[in-house]
């Protein structure tokens, strides 16, 4: 149990995502007792048992469900009527996820992105943040959650893995600039993706983008911009609540669809 638990945190530690599965509860005849552990990983592979057989069968189906939406679970079961085991008595079984934290880009790390930086951090974001000037990031401080990049944009998109827990903001000093990064970043894996700028300017992208074979126009639609909610702001502090209210709401809808 204690080698499970271990594996557990340094799965968290590392950010990957595992379903932890625990036995709470046995009566009778069962292949294991209480607190009997398991980790269920996303291609369904284990670290552990609960026992094997059928009850450890639907408990990794169900540990992958976890995974999809965020719910944790309590699974109940007479294991010779639900399950068909003739060991004959009854187990209880609860699931929770440990999930990535969300992964936000941020291309540019001029006022907004430094203030969409320190709002993020405050709520369970790891963050990369990516600009190519010179001195751009001598005030900003890294820790385990902020990665700051100094390079070009291409190069560190081309050697950059995205995935669907991934939250990208486009925000750099120039509009070549963001278009370069949204024309390389529009087909990757990702949870959401929004550029700043002004209605002309997301007209054009998005025409660009069409014209160009880029990228289809089902996914320019669903691509935010100009970035943000619609609220009355000026401030770089402003507009990174309105940035960052949009990605929560995306967040949130994701794991309770």
């Amino acid at each position: 149990m204690n080698d499970i638990l271990l594996q557990a945190a340094d799965l968290i530690k590392q950010n990957k995502s595992a379903a932890l599965c625990t036995v709470v509860e046995t009566d009778g005849s069962s292949p294991r007792k209480a607190n009997s552990k398991m980790l269920v990983f996303p291609d369904g592979s284990i670290s552990g048992t609960i026992g094997g057989g059928s009850v450890e069968k639907e408990a990794i189906e169900e540990a992958k469900k976890v995974l999809e939406n965020g719910n944790s679970v309590l699974l109940k079961y007479n294991l010779k009527k639900d399950l068909s085991m003739e060991c004959g008595g009854s187990m209880q079984i609860f699931i929770e996820a440990l999930l990535q934290k969300p992964q936000l880009y941020i291309f540019g790390a001029g006022h907004v992105g430094k203030a969409l930086k320190n709002l993020a951090l405050n709520l369970g974001f790891r963050i990369n943040v990516i600009d190519e000037r010179p001195g751009i990031f001598d005030s900003y401080p890294q820790s385990s959650d902020l990665k700051c990049f100094n390079e070009h944009f291409a190069g560190y998109i081309a050697r950059e893995e995205f995935n669907e827990n991934t939250y990208i903001v486009i925000l750099t000093h120039q509009h070549i600039h963001d278009f370069e990064v949204l024309k390389l970043v529009c087909n990757k894996p990702h949870a959401y993706l929004g550029m700043i700028g002004s209605k002309t300017k997301v007209a054009q992208a998005a025409k660009t983008l069409l014209e160009e074979k880029i990228c289809t126009q089902e996914k320019i639609n669903k691509i935010d911009m100009p970035v943000g909610i619609s609220i009355s702001c000026e401030t770089p502090e402003e507009i990174a609540v309105s940035i960052l209210a949009k990605i929560i709401d995306v967040k949130n809808k994701k794991y309770n669809e």
